[in-house]
Formats: structure tokens, sequence, C-alpha cells
């Protein structure tokens, strides 16, 4: 996998159709290869039920005639997408499966991840289910996200005990701002364990861009709400630093921002998202960022 992923949460919401396969080709062409999705992406906009990002992304891999294996393909079960169409049970997720498919308009998932933790279904169901569709081809990879060391642990201990396939990537929030949950005891597991992390929210829905410094910045932008826990004193200091970084180097804050994940220990690669050609430019240039040695500290100590 490229050490970028392309956050496919924008599609059907933030970037239509058509700037979608637009950005995904540019994206493609640059080198990377990867695209992470879900199946209740976008649920959360007026007139949406989910499914709406799979259905551009299996759009697109339909119409692009690249090599489906040039494509890795990530995608999640799990998220409430209505009565009886939510959780790691098997049932749903031998159903949910054949609905992303169906959707991608492939017949493999690269790697296909657990949303959300479920506290109603035993470890050991839920990998069952999964077992079937790796030996059915069907799925290629299984991993999770949104879980913490005590859960992840127990899963893997499960497997093993079972005879099961253990998750083998993981899906964390973290970024410059958002450490807390995954540095410390699950990142040392990650590593351990040789688990492939890939980071979500890791520009922390676009503060860390540096665009948005007030209240009033957020007025009107579809990402407002998100964004608004970062404006305090800690976030404007991890914000200076990157502000000093991007006047001594040239480069933009957001690119900072994903080539200090990129450099970290315990990460395969961030996702990110972009809604226009000059935001991918961005992100592409993230991944060839080399950041020196002194800034990665200047930037580990302010964000501690």
């Amino acid at each position: 996998m490229a050490p970028l992923v392309f956050g496919g949460n924008v599609f059907g919401w933030t970037a239509d159709e058509k700037t979608s396969f637009a950005l995904l080709d540019t994206f493609f062409d640059s080198g990377f290869n990867a695209v992470d999705t879900a199946d209740v992406y976008s649920s959360w906009v007026p007139g949406n039920r989910g499914g709406e990002s799979e259905t551009i992304i299996g759009k697109w891999l339909k119409q692009s005639r690249r090599p489906r294996d040039r494509a890795v393909i990530v995608t999640k079960v799990g998220s409430d997408l209505g009565p009886g169409r939510k959780g790691l049970s098997r049932r749903w997720i031998l159903q949910a499966v054949e609905e992303s498919l169906k959707r991608l308009q492939t017949d493999h998932i690269d790697r296909y991840l657990s949303h959300w933790p479920d506290p109603e279904v035993p470890n050991e169901e839920t990998l069952a289910a999964y077992d079937a569709l790796l030996t059915q081809g069907k799925v290629r990879a299984i991993g999770a996200s949104n879980l913490d060391a005590g859960q992840l642990g127990d899963a893997l201990a499960v497997a093993k005990a079972k005879d099961l396939p253990r998750y083998d990537v993981l899906q964390p929030e973290y970024n410059l701002y958002d450490r807390a949950a995954y540095d410390g005891p699950l990142r040392d597991l990650c590593i351990a364990e040789e688990i492939g992390v890939i980071t979500y929210f890791s520009l922390a829905r676009g503060f860390l861009s540096g665009k948005y410094r007030s209240h009033k910045d957020l007025e009107g932008t579809a990402r407002g709400g998100g964004v608004e826990k970062y404006l305090d004193g800690r976030g404007m200091r991890i914000l200076g630093v990157l502000d000093e970084i991007a006047e001594e180097t040239g480069a933009k804050q957001a690119e900072i921002a994903l080539a200090w994940i990129i450099a970290r220990d315990g990460v395969t690669a961030p996702i990110a998202s972009a809604t226009n050609p000059d935001q991918l430019v961005s992100l592409v240039r993230s991944a060839h960022l080399k950041l020196s040695e002194e800034a990665i500290q200047r930037l580990n100590d302010v964000s501690q």
C-alpha cells in the first residue's frame, strides 16, 4: 500500500460524481492505489441513505478501465444503516458485504473493516463470518476501526485461540491534535503484532490545513461543527509550529501535518481527503515531503 490513502467520505457529499472521478484519476495517476470508504458514507447528507461513496467508487472502477488488481479498496461494515442493518453479527456481515460488492461493482474487497466495536456480538462470531468471506475470496484481508488496546488485544487472542483470521489492519483517529487514543498501549500493540495502521481524520477534519483559525472561518462550511473543538490554545500552538515550518520549508501546513504522520513509527499511511485539484496536488506533495528530525521533534513536543 502506498504511503497515502484517499478518503472517500467526501464522495457524494462535498464532491459530486464528476469531481470524484477526476480526483480518483489524478490520485491514481500520481502513483497511489488505495481508497478508503464505508457502507455508511455519506448517510449524514440530507437525502442520502448510505452507500453513496461506494457507488461512486464502483462506477469509477468500471469506467476508468484500470486493472482491478491495481486498486486497493478499503470499506467498512457495522455503522447504523437502519433497523436490523448495523453491528457485527454474522447475519449482517454476510448481507452487508454483498451490498457493498454490488455497489463497488467488484467481486472482492481488498480490506474489509469492522467500523465500530459491537459489544453485543462475540469476537468469535464476527471473525468466523470474516473467515467465510476470506475462504470465498470475497474479502482479501480484514481489520477494525475505533478499537482500543484492550479490545484489539481481545480480538487477537480469540483469533489465535479459535484458529480464526485476525485483524491485520487498524484504522484509528490520529493526527497532531488527537494523539492520546492511539499513542501508547494501542500503538505499542500494533507495532509488536505488525498490524498495518491507516489513520483517519489525519488533518483533524481540515483544521490542520490552517484555514480555520476562528469561529468566523467556520461560518457556512460543511465541516464547521467538527472543527470547532480544535479552536483552543493547544490547537493554536500546533498551528503556530506548522506555520513556522511552512515558512522554513515552503510546504503547506496540511502537507507538513501529513508528512509528520507518515514519518511516525507504527503508522502505515494516513487517510486524507480532497475535494478539488489544488488540494489533491497538496496531498500528493505530502507523501514526498521529508521533514528534518528537528522539525519532527518540534511537532512532537507541541502536540504531546
